[in-house]
Protein backbone atom coordinates (compact mmCIF):
# COMPACT_ATOMS: atom_id res chain seq x y z
CA UNK A 1 0.00 0.00 0.00
CA UNK A 2 1.48 3.49 -0.90
CA UNK A 3 1.37 5.94 1.68
CA UNK A 4 -0.05 9.38 1.52
CA UNK A 5 2.25 12.12 1.97
CA UNK A 6 0.13 13.50 5.33
CA UNK A 7 0.34 10.09 6.09
CA UNK A 8 3.97 9.78 6.04
CA UNK A 9 4.85 13.88 7.15
CA UNK A 10 2.19 13.82 9.81
CA UNK A 11 4.62 14.18 13.09
CA UNK A 12 4.37 11.90 16.24
CA UNK A 13 2.60 13.52 19.21
CA UNK A 14 5.63 12.97 21.44
CA UNK A 15 3.78 12.62 24.61
CA UNK A 16 1.79 9.85 23.45
CA UNK A 17 5.12 7.69 22.64
CA UNK A 18 6.72 8.89 26.15
CA UNK A 19 3.49 7.78 27.47
CA UNK A 20 3.87 4.18 25.50
CA UNK A 21 7.23 3.62 26.27
CA UNK A 22 6.49 3.96 29.89
CA UNK A 23 3.76 1.33 29.58
CA UNK A 24 5.74 -1.08 28.20
CA UNK A 25 8.53 -0.29 30.77
CA UNK A 26 5.40 -1.21 33.47
CA UNK A 27 4.44 -4.44 31.68
CA UNK A 28 7.97 -5.74 32.26
CA UNK A 29 7.40 -5.09 36.30
CA UNK A 30 8.31 -0.89 36.38
CA UNK A 31 7.35 1.33 38.69
CA UNK A 32 6.72 4.34 36.14
CA UNK A 33 5.53 7.78 38.12
CA UNK A 34 3.87 9.78 35.35
CA UNK A 35 4.76 13.43 35.25
CA UNK A 36 4.09 13.39 31.00
CA UNK A 37 0.14 13.21 30.73
CA UNK A 38 -2.21 16.20 31.02
CA UNK A 39 -5.11 14.10 32.00
CA UNK A 40 -7.08 14.55 35.59
CA UNK A 41 -6.22 11.50 37.71
CA UNK A 42 -9.45 12.03 39.21
CA UNK A 43 -12.45 9.87 38.91
CA UNK A 44 -15.42 11.78 37.18
CA UNK A 45 -17.62 13.14 39.45
CA UNK A 46 -20.68 10.81 40.69
CA UNK A 47 -23.22 13.49 39.98
CA UNK A 48 -22.18 13.15 36.13
CA UNK A 49 -21.83 8.66 36.29
CA UNK A 50 -25.18 8.71 37.68
CA UNK A 51 -26.87 10.92 35.53
CA UNK A 52 -25.51 9.09 32.60
CA UNK A 53 -26.43 5.52 33.85
CA UNK A 54 -30.14 7.00 34.10
CA UNK A 55 -30.00 8.16 30.38
CA UNK A 56 -28.73 4.32 29.94
CA UNK A 57 -31.59 3.10 32.32
CA UNK A 58 -33.94 5.35 30.10
CA UNK A 59 -32.82 4.44 26.71
CA UNK A 60 -30.92 7.53 25.65
CA UNK A 61 -28.66 6.01 23.67
CA UNK A 62 -29.99 6.71 19.62
CA UNK A 63 -28.61 9.66 17.47
CA UNK A 64 -29.14 12.98 17.99
CA UNK A 65 -29.69 16.07 16.75
CA UNK A 66 -26.32 16.82 14.62
CA UNK A 67 -25.37 19.60 16.40
CA UNK A 68 -26.12 18.31 19.83
CA UNK A 69 -29.54 18.09 22.44
CA UNK A 70 -31.11 21.51 22.77
CA UNK A 71 -31.03 20.60 26.40
CA UNK A 72 -27.60 20.79 26.61
CA UNK A 73 -27.09 23.43 24.23
CA UNK A 74 -28.65 25.66 25.96
CA UNK A 75 -26.63 24.68 29.49
CA UNK A 76 -24.13 25.44 27.63
CA UNK A 77 -25.19 29.35 26.67
CA UNK A 78 -26.18 30.00 30.42
CA UNK A 79 -22.91 28.84 31.24
CA UNK A 80 -21.33 31.06 29.55
CA UNK A 81 -23.86 33.57 29.83
CA UNK A 82 -23.80 33.40 34.02
CA UNK A 83 -19.96 33.20 34.69
CA UNK A 84 -18.43 35.53 31.74
CA UNK A 85 -19.42 39.35 31.53
CA UNK A 86 -20.58 39.53 28.23
CA UNK A 87 -22.15 42.10 26.58
CA UNK A 88 -23.36 39.58 23.99
CA UNK A 89 -25.36 36.91 24.79
CA UNK A 90 -24.51 33.35 23.56
CA UNK A 91 -27.66 31.79 22.18
CA UNK A 92 -28.06 27.89 21.76
CA UNK A 93 -28.29 28.52 18.08
CA UNK A 94 -24.47 29.44 18.56
CA UNK A 95 -23.44 26.57 20.49
CA UNK A 96 -22.40 23.01 18.60
CA UNK A 97 -21.82 19.67 20.25
CA UNK A 98 -18.83 17.98 19.38
CA UNK A 99 -17.51 14.87 20.32
CA UNK A 100 -14.30 16.28 21.83
CA UNK A 101 -12.46 18.90 21.44
CA UNK A 102 -9.99 17.70 19.00
CA UNK A 103 -13.01 16.99 16.65
CA UNK A 104 -13.96 20.58 17.27
CA UNK A 105 -11.06 22.37 16.32
CA UNK A 106 -10.92 19.49 13.18
CA UNK A 107 -14.53 20.90 12.40
CA UNK A 108 -13.81 25.05 12.70
CA UNK A 109 -10.26 24.65 10.51
CA UNK A 110 -12.56 22.78 7.81
CA UNK A 111 -15.00 25.47 8.09
CA UNK A 112 -12.57 28.63 7.50
CA UNK A 113 -9.40 27.14 5.89
CA UNK A 114 -8.81 26.86 1.91
CA UNK A 115 -5.74 26.21 0.81
CA UNK A 116 -2.18 27.96 1.82
CA UNK A 117 -4.54 30.20 4.53
CA UNK A 118 -2.31 31.05 7.64
CA UNK A 119 -3.22 30.42 11.18
CA UNK A 120 -1.27 32.43 13.56
CA UNK A 121 -0.10 30.42 16.65
CA UNK A 122 2.41 30.88 19.78
CA UNK A 123 5.50 28.59 19.56
CA UNK A 124 5.96 27.17 22.20
CA UNK A 125 2.28 25.62 21.69
CA UNK A 126 -0.16 22.35 21.90
CA UNK A 127 1.89 19.94 20.04
CA UNK A 128 -1.25 19.13 17.44
CA UNK A 129 -2.35 22.61 16.73
CA UNK A 130 -0.43 23.05 13.89
CA UNK A 131 -1.01 19.86 12.62
CA UNK A 132 -4.83 20.08 12.17
CA UNK A 133 -3.81 23.53 9.91
CA UNK A 134 -1.07 21.34 7.77
CA UNK A 135 -3.87 18.68 7.44
CA UNK A 136 -6.44 20.67 6.19
CA UNK A 137 -4.42 22.49 3.60
CA UNK A 138 -3.47 25.61 5.29
CA UNK A 139 -0.12 26.98 7.03
CA UNK A 140 0.57 27.63 10.54
CA UNK A 141 2.85 30.77 11.24
CA UNK A 142 4.35 30.81 14.27
CA UNK A 143 4.75 33.91 16.94
CA UNK A 144 7.50 32.95 19.47
CA UNK A 145 6.30 33.87 22.79
CA UNK A 146 9.66 34.44 25.72
CA UNK A 147 9.10 33.18 28.88
CA UNK A 148 10.24 36.45 30.85
CA UNK A 149 6.92 37.79 29.56
CA UNK A 150 4.67 34.37 30.99
CA UNK A 151 5.00 32.81 26.84
CA UNK A 152 1.95 35.24 26.59
CA UNK A 153 1.30 36.11 22.83
CA UNK A 154 2.42 39.22 22.34
CA UNK A 155 -0.24 41.39 20.22
CA UNK A 156 2.57 43.88 18.80
CA UNK A 157 4.50 40.91 17.64
CA UNK A 158 0.91 39.04 16.26
CA UNK A 159 0.11 42.33 14.65
CA UNK A 160 3.24 41.87 12.72
CA UNK A 161 2.88 38.80 11.82
CA UNK A 162 -0.91 39.40 10.42
CA UNK A 163 -1.10 39.42 6.60
CA UNK A 164 -4.02 39.04 3.83
CA UNK A 165 -3.62 35.35 3.54
CA UNK A 166 -4.22 35.12 7.55
CA UNK A 167 -7.53 33.43 8.64
CA UNK A 168 -7.59 33.13 12.06
CA UNK A 169 -5.35 33.40 15.22
CA UNK A 170 -5.60 30.81 17.48
CA UNK A 171 -5.07 31.41 21.77
CA UNK A 172 -5.36 29.10 24.49
CA UNK A 173 -5.40 30.33 27.93
CA UNK A 174 -4.75 29.00 30.62
CA UNK A 175 -1.92 27.58 28.11
CA UNK A 176 -0.84 23.94 26.97
CA UNK A 177 2.33 23.38 28.07
CA UNK A 178 3.14 26.68 29.99
CA UNK A 179 0.04 27.12 32.71
CA UNK A 180 0.26 30.53 31.72
CA UNK A 181 -2.67 33.05 31.22
CA UNK A 182 -3.30 35.74 28.19
CA UNK A 183 -3.61 39.16 29.97
CA UNK A 184 -6.78 40.70 29.72
CA UNK A 185 -4.72 43.74 28.18
CA UNK A 186 -3.56 41.76 25.52
CA UNK A 187 -6.27 39.86 25.12
CA UNK A 188 -8.52 42.40 24.42
CA UNK A 189 -5.80 43.81 21.65
CA UNK A 190 -5.64 40.78 19.78
CA UNK A 191 -9.50 40.59 19.59
CA UNK A 192 -9.56 44.13 18.19
CA UNK A 193 -7.33 43.50 15.20
CA UNK A 194 -9.82 42.86 13.32
CA UNK A 195 -8.94 38.96 12.38
CA UNK A 196 -10.99 35.92 13.55
CA UNK A 197 -9.89 34.64 16.84
CA UNK A 198 -9.91 31.32 18.14
CA UNK A 199 -9.90 30.51 21.78
CA UNK A 200 -9.17 27.54 23.25
CA UNK A 201 -11.04 27.95 26.70
CA UNK A 202 -10.61 24.20 27.76
CA UNK A 203 -8.50 24.96 31.07
CA UNK A 204 -11.07 27.31 32.20
CA UNK A 205 -12.05 26.61 35.92
CA UNK A 206 -8.82 25.28 36.65
CA UNK A 207 -7.18 28.69 37.28
CA UNK A 208 -5.77 29.85 40.67
CA UNK A 209 -4.59 33.27 41.03
CA UNK A 210 -6.98 35.84 38.99
CA UNK A 211 -9.26 34.67 36.49
CA UNK A 212 -9.19 33.41 33.05
CA UNK A 213 -11.25 35.55 30.48
CA UNK A 214 -13.31 34.15 27.89
CA UNK A 215 -12.47 35.98 24.32
CA UNK A 216 -16.32 36.53 24.01
CA UNK A 217 -16.08 39.52 26.98
CA UNK A 218 -14.48 41.00 23.78
CA UNK A 219 -17.20 40.46 21.54
CA UNK A 220 -17.99 43.90 20.67
CA UNK A 221 -14.56 45.05 19.14
CA UNK A 222 -14.16 41.64 17.50
CA UNK A 223 -15.19 40.79 14.69
CA UNK A 224 -15.63 37.15 14.79
CA UNK A 225 -14.72 34.94 18.03
CA UNK A 226 -14.80 31.33 18.59
CA UNK A 227 -14.50 29.62 21.39
CA UNK A 228 -13.56 26.22 21.77
CA UNK A 229 -14.20 24.48 25.29
CA UNK A 230 -15.33 20.89 26.49
CA UNK A 231 -15.86 18.38 29.83
CA UNK A 232 -12.26 16.77 29.72
CA UNK A 233 -10.49 18.89 32.04
CA UNK A 234 -12.18 20.80 34.32
CA UNK A 235 -14.96 18.17 34.99
CA UNK A 236 -12.20 14.66 34.59
CA UNK A 237 -14.23 13.51 32.01
CA UNK A 238 -11.63 12.87 29.49
CA UNK A 239 -12.87 9.22 27.74
CA UNK A 240 -16.09 10.46 27.82
CA UNK A 241 -14.67 12.57 24.34
CA UNK A 242 -17.12 15.87 24.81
CA UNK A 243 -16.49 19.07 23.44
CA UNK A 244 -18.26 21.72 22.20
CA UNK A 245 -17.94 25.51 19.87
CA UNK A 246 -19.02 28.59 20.41
CA UNK A 247 -19.30 30.49 16.91
CA UNK A 248 -21.49 33.35 14.89
CA UNK A 249 -24.03 31.57 13.43
CA UNK A 250 -22.36 32.04 9.91
CA UNK A 251 -20.25 29.07 10.95
CA UNK A 252 -22.68 26.76 11.76
CA UNK A 253 -24.40 25.38 9.00
CA UNK A 254 -20.78 24.79 7.50
CA UNK A 255 -19.91 22.80 10.38
CA UNK A 256 -22.97 20.85 11.09
CA UNK A 257 -22.66 19.37 7.23
CA UNK A 258 -19.12 18.09 8.05
CA UNK A 259 -20.74 17.02 11.55
CA UNK A 260 -23.18 14.50 9.85
CA UNK A 261 -21.04 13.71 7.37
CA UNK A 262 -17.86 12.33 9.21
CA UNK A 263 -19.10 11.99 12.66
CA UNK A 264 -23.25 12.10 13.07
CA UNK A 265 -23.58 12.94 16.27
CA UNK A 266 -22.38 13.65 19.85
CA UNK A 267 -22.95 10.77 21.99
CA UNK A 268 -26.58 10.56 23.62
CA UNK A 269 -25.85 9.71 27.30
CA UNK A 270 -22.72 11.62 27.81
CA UNK A 271 -24.98 14.63 26.69
CA UNK A 272 -27.21 13.91 29.16
CA UNK A 273 -24.17 13.64 31.66
CA UNK A 274 -22.81 16.80 30.90
CA UNK A 275 -25.88 18.64 31.74
CA UNK A 276 -25.18 17.19 35.06
CA UNK A 277 -21.55 18.42 35.59
CA UNK A 278 -22.95 21.99 33.84
CA UNK A 279 -25.44 22.50 37.18
CA UNK A 280 -24.51 20.12 39.89
CA UNK A 281 -20.24 19.65 40.48
CA UNK A 282 -19.51 22.84 41.60
CA UNK A 283 -18.22 21.74 44.76
CA UNK A 284 -16.33 18.79 43.04
CA UNK A 285 -14.52 20.96 40.53
CA UNK A 286 -13.97 23.38 43.65
CA UNK A 287 -12.02 20.57 45.46
CA UNK A 288 -10.78 19.05 42.25
CA UNK A 289 -9.07 22.90 42.11
CA UNK A 290 -7.86 23.25 45.61
CA UNK A 291 -5.84 20.17 45.60
CA UNK A 292 -3.98 21.01 41.97
CA UNK A 293 -3.62 24.24 43.48
CA UNK A 294 -1.50 22.54 46.38
CA UNK A 295 0.68 20.24 44.10
CA UNK A 296 1.35 23.18 41.77
CA UNK A 297 3.13 25.16 44.90
CA UNK A 298 4.88 22.16 45.68
CA UNK A 299 6.29 21.17 42.30
CA UNK A 300 7.04 24.85 41.25
CA UNK A 301 9.16 24.71 44.71
CA UNK A 302 10.54 21.53 44.41
CA UNK A 303 11.24 22.10 40.44
CA UNK A 304 13.54 25.49 41.76
CA UNK A 305 15.46 23.26 44.52
CA UNK A 306 16.06 20.63 41.86
CA UNK A 307 17.82 23.84 39.68
CA UNK A 308 14.94 23.40 37.17
CA UNK A 309 14.09 27.67 35.93
CA UNK A 310 10.65 28.85 36.28
CA UNK A 311 10.71 32.74 35.91
CA UNK A 312 6.98 33.38 35.72
CA UNK A 313 4.82 30.68 37.63
CA UNK A 314 1.79 29.12 36.02
CA UNK A 315 -1.30 29.67 37.42
CA UNK A 316 -3.81 27.70 35.34
CA UNK A 317 -4.15 24.26 34.08
CA UNK A 318 -1.87 21.11 35.44
CA UNK A 319 1.29 22.03 33.96
CA UNK A 320 4.41 23.97 34.90
CA UNK A 321 6.76 24.43 31.83
CA UNK A 322 10.57 24.39 33.50
CA UNK A 323 13.62 25.45 31.70
CA UNK A 324 16.06 22.60 31.44
CA UNK A 325 18.65 24.24 29.94
CA UNK A 326 21.18 24.05 32.82
CA UNK A 327 20.57 20.06 32.01
CA UNK A 328 20.31 19.75 28.44
CA UNK A 329 20.45 21.26 24.77
CA UNK A 330 17.79 18.08 23.42
CA UNK A 331 14.75 17.85 25.58
CA UNK A 332 13.88 14.78 23.69
CA UNK A 333 16.91 12.81 23.96
CA UNK A 334 16.63 14.05 27.91
CA UNK A 335 13.02 13.01 28.13
CA UNK A 336 13.91 9.67 27.41
CA UNK A 337 17.05 9.57 29.56
CA UNK A 338 14.63 10.06 32.87
CA UNK A 339 11.70 7.66 31.55
CA UNK A 340 14.44 4.74 31.14
CA UNK A 341 17.11 5.30 34.41
CA UNK A 342 14.62 7.36 36.59
CA UNK A 343 11.62 5.86 35.53
CA UNK A 344 9.78 9.11 35.46
CA UNK A 345 7.68 10.29 32.56
CA UNK A 346 8.09 13.92 31.33
CA UNK A 347 7.34 15.77 28.16
CA UNK A 348 9.97 17.31 25.97
CA UNK A 349 9.76 20.72 25.39
CA UNK A 350 10.19 19.86 21.90
CA UNK A 351 7.07 18.41 21.21
CA UNK A 352 5.54 21.75 21.62
CA UNK A 353 7.57 22.96 18.48
CA UNK A 354 10.96 24.74 18.34
CA UNK A 355 10.40 27.37 20.87
CA UNK A 356 9.99 24.68 23.59
CA UNK A 357 13.60 23.03 23.05
CA UNK A 358 15.42 23.40 26.05
CA UNK A 359 12.23 23.26 28.43
CA UNK A 360 10.76 20.08 30.31
CA UNK A 361 6.63 19.95 30.66
CA UNK A 362 5.39 18.51 34.33
CA UNK A 363 2.15 17.56 34.81
CA UNK A 364 0.90 17.62 38.06
CA UNK A 365 -2.36 15.95 37.42
CA UNK A 366 -1.38 13.21 39.71
CA UNK A 367 -1.04 12.58 43.63
CA UNK A 368 0.90 14.49 45.46
CA UNK A 369 2.55 11.48 46.88
CA UNK A 370 3.88 10.12 43.26
CA UNK A 371 4.77 14.06 42.48
CA UNK A 372 7.20 14.01 45.39
CA UNK A 373 8.47 10.74 44.73
CA UNK A 374 8.94 11.24 41.09
CA UNK A 375 11.22 14.77 41.51
CA UNK A 376 13.16 12.73 44.26
CA UNK A 377 14.07 10.13 41.73
CA UNK A 378 14.96 13.25 38.98
CA UNK A 379 16.97 14.98 41.20
CA UNK A 380 19.02 11.60 42.07
CA UNK A 381 19.08 10.90 38.36
CA UNK A 382 20.46 14.28 37.93
CA UNK A 383 22.77 14.23 40.90
CA UNK A 384 24.36 10.89 39.13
Amino acid sequence: MKISRIGKEIPPFIVMDILERAQELERQGENIIHLEVGEPDFETPKCIRKRALDALKKGITHYTHSLGTYSLRCEIAKYYNDKYKLSVKIKPENVIVTSGTSPALFLIFGAILDRNDEVIISNPHYPCYPNFVKFLGGKPKFVFVREEEGFQLNPQKVKESVTKKTKAILINSPANPTGNLLSPEWMEEIASFGTPVISDEIYHGLVYKGEAQSILEFAEIGRELIVLNGFSKLFAMTGWRLGYIIATEDLIRPIQKMIQNFFISPNAFVQEAAIAALNECEKETEEMRKIYDERRKFMIERLREIGFGITVEPTGAFYVFANAKKFTNDSYKFAFEILEKAKVGVTPGIDFGSGGEGYIRFSYANSLDNIEEGLARIERFLAR
